[in-house]
């Protein structure tokens, strides 16, 4: 059974004028546990949208969303989400303290949750950094802190909307081989979404792509078979990046053309 359910789902907005707008319609999707899902496409194709939805901040318009058989309500304790920037920290607070915080509002005790605080901190590589405040840290291990609190709080799943985006390239390369050895470590099922082809291709198991907008999509899901490291310049990894280019560039001049 499937961990997570997406049938037909749909999202039309209503702007004050009145006027409709479809960012999805007829999207379908199914994300097995422990899956690593990359979801790509161009800007304004709704997965942002999409990832919104599955964490329960928006309703769908139509069709089902559903994790672990229960249909999506709301926000859930089962769903994990990362942002891309680092405003969800609380600047008065210690790392140790921002990954505890979640535990805290659900009543953990204090032995537990800092014991628990504790071990997530040493998996995301911040053991020592646990006094300091955001303020202290880099961009990278601010992010860390924050994926650290996500997994303290044990979801089924992570969401991820482009956790990255924000960071300087080096940084970034980092961060995307910390992740993997964190989701290998961890085995939670991922939902990723990304705007950048090697980023998918470095670390999906799948990757959907979906149609220019507006009432956009899945267009097809590609599944990546990598063996051993994700060398960006073995043959497999190009070979799968080719395939992805191919199906975003086709969308790239869809889009454009109704710009024009």
């Amino acid at each position: 059974m499937s961990l997570v359910s997406l049938r037909n789902v749909g999202k039309t907005y209503q702007s004050r004028l009145g006027a409709a707008y479809t960012a999805v319609r007829g999207f379908e999707m199914e994300i097995e546990p422990g899956e690593f899902i990359c979801l790509l496409g161009t800007s304004g194709c709704g997965k942002t949208t999409v990832l919104n939805m599955l964490a329960g901040f928006e309703m769908p318009t139509e069709g089902s969303i559903s994790i672990g058989g229960a249909q999506v309500q709301g926000p859930g304790a089962d769903r994990g989400v990362v942002f891309q920037g680092d405003d969800s920290l609380y600047e008065w607070l210690t790392a140790l303290e921002n990954i505890e915080f979640g535990l805290k509002m659900r009543g953990v005790a204090k032995a537990e949750r800092r014991d628990r605080a504790h071990r997530f901190l040493e998996l995301v590589g911040l053991k020592g950094q646990e006094r300091k405040h955001p303020s202290e840290l880099s961009g990278g291990m601010k992010q860390r802190i924050q994926i650290a609190r996500v997994l303290a709080n044990e979801p089924a799943m992570l969401l991820m909307d482009e956790p990255f985006g924000a960071l300087d390239a080096q940084t970034r390369s980092v961060m995307q081989q910390e992740l993997l050895r964190i989701w290998q470590e961890t085995r939670k099922s991922v939902l990723f979404i990304t705007h950048d082809i090697d980023e998918a291709v470095t670390l999906a198991s799948r990757i959907g792509v979906m149609h220019a907008g507006p009432a956009s999509k899945l267009k097809g899901v590609i599944p990546v078979s990598i063996s051993g490291e994700r060398n960006r310049t073995s043959d497999d990894f190009i070979a799968i990046y080719r395939q992805v280019y191919g199906m975003i560039r086709e969308e790239v001049a869809l889009a454009m053309q109704r710009q024009g």
